[in-house]
């Protein structure tokens, strides 16, 4: 299908495919699928001309509320912008006879892209390591809930990690997991996670943007497929505050642009690894407070980073250690990468690429130090400085980290905190359960 010459040419190979409408979708701000879709006879024209779509849907809040401030609504009489179709991404949507997906960028009606998309700050991303030489490899490990429909409750409970009666559990799982294969996710492993209805589905990284358009489906895919199969699917990092909450464990590594050699090797390192490794690696430390509200968006996010769980709690980085926030996967060949394990599992996945990329290449250009390795475990070690607590002061580190909005773009800072802000006034003025209960009668 990519090798078809024109849209035209497209059209009529999806239509002898049996397609019956095409859905032409937006990665949004939080990383969910906005979509509209089109009768396979008018796939053509929207393709050339583009498909309108309204302004501000980049500048809606989780609620989808209308977001004031972020550039892209009163300020422009909320006007629409037009989808584009990458036509490299087009895949059917396995369970619904007739149905194929493209996903597509953004522009203004003049043409020029809307900046803000999490698609466009990680391909300009991606641009500014080619200008460097580089490739960028990358993989993204989701875990998430599978939970009644109804109830919202988990299907069983305990520490079944690995079980394999667990592994296979629930009906929709060998559905779900044909969905994804015939999508072109190339799975790896599928496993029950730490909680009980817990999950993790593994799959290969990608090249460029590749990579991060294959978690988007898959994320994609597994919202609306388990919708189907009626099950609630959640990558909410801490649905339970006494259950183990999900994570994005974000796997990067350059490439020589050229060659496709991996630079992060150097096999006269003690661990293995290059100075371009390590300069990276310094730039996400050094950043690591400034890119939490991209790979950690939600206040719920930072109820997950705890000691002893497995998910970091400071700034950090050890060799194959699971407690640091940059883990080596030091093995001494082509598969040497690292591994950014503080990202949520709720988080974009154009987001935290961008976020792991972006603060990598300023360890580049700015020939950051890596700190020297300790040992043991990162998280007993106090002397590191801990990851933010609370949403609020994560804003405030990316606010003031110049060096990082340059690269991420003031376009995309401005639609982003603007939304974040938004999020967060009504969650501050929300009152809870428990403070109902706590202080209601003893007051």
């Amino acid at each position: 299908m990519a090798e078809a010459r024109s849209i035209s040419e497209i059209v009529d190979t999806l239509k002898d495919r049996g397609a019956k409408y095409l859905r032409f979708e937006l990665p949004d701000t939080h990383g969910t699928s906005r979509s509209k879709t089109v009768p396979i006879d008018k796939v053509q024209g929207y393709a050339e001309g583009g498909l309108n779509l309204y302004g501000g849907t980049l500048a809606l809040d989780t609620a989808s509320s209308v977001v004031p401030g972020s550039g892209l609504n009163e300020e422009i009489n909320y006007a629409d912008t037009k989808l584009w179709p990458d036509f490299a991404t087009l895949q059917p949507v396995p369970w619904i006879e007739g149905l194929w997906k493209v996903i597509c960028d953004l522009t203004f009606n003049d043409g020029t892209p809307v900046e803000a998309a999490p698609r466009y700050v990680l391909k300009q991303l991606l641009d500014e390591a080619a200008s460097l030489g580089f490739s960028v490899k990358m993989g993204h490990e989701y875990e998430f809930y599978l939970l009644d429909g109804e109830t919202h409750e988990p299907f069983f409970e305990g520490l079944h990690i690995f079980n394999s009666t667990r592994n296979h559990w629930l009906e929709g799982i060998e559905p779900l997991l044909d969905a994804l294969i015939a999508q072109d996710v190339d799975l790896i492993t599928h496993n029950c996670e730490y909680a009980g209805s817990q999950f993790e589905i593994n799959f290969g990284p990608g090249v460029g943007l590749a990579g991060a358009d294959k978690a988007f489906t898959f994320k994609a895919t597994v919202k609306e497929l388990c919708h189907q199969l009626g099950y609630q699917a959640t990558f909410m990092s801490k649905p339970w505050a006494d259950r183990a909450g999900c994570g994005c464990h974000v796997h990067m590594g350059l490439l020589d642009k050229e060659s496709g050699s991996n630079v992060f090797l150097d096999r006269g390192d003690p661990n293995g690894l290059s100075d371009t490794a390590k300069a990276f690696t310094a730039g996400i430390l050094t950043h690591a407070k400034s890119i939490m509200p991209l790979i950690g968006p939600t206040p719920n996010c930072y109820h997950r980073l705890s000691p002893h769980t497995f998910a970091p709690s400071n700034i950090s980085w050890g060799v194959e250690d699971r407690t640091a926030m940059v883990r080596m996967k030091a093995s001494k060949d082509d598969q040497t990468h690292l591994e950014m394990r503080a990202a949520s599992g709720l988080s974009n996945p154009y987001l935290n690429a961008a976020a792991t990329l972006a603060a990598g290449l300023l360890g580049l250009k700015k020939g950051y130090d890596l700190p020297a390795e300790v040992e043991g475990p990162c998280e007993e070690d106090d002397r590191f400085e801990k990851l933010p607590k609370r949403l609020d002061r994560a804003l405030e580190a990316l606010e003031a980290d110049a060096d990082l909005r340059a690269l991420l773009g003031e376009p995309f800072i401005k639609v982003f905190t603007a939304v974040k802000r938004h999020e967060l006034a009504r969650f501050h003025a929300h009152v809870t359960d428990w403070e109902r209960k706590e202080y209601l009668e003893v007051y």
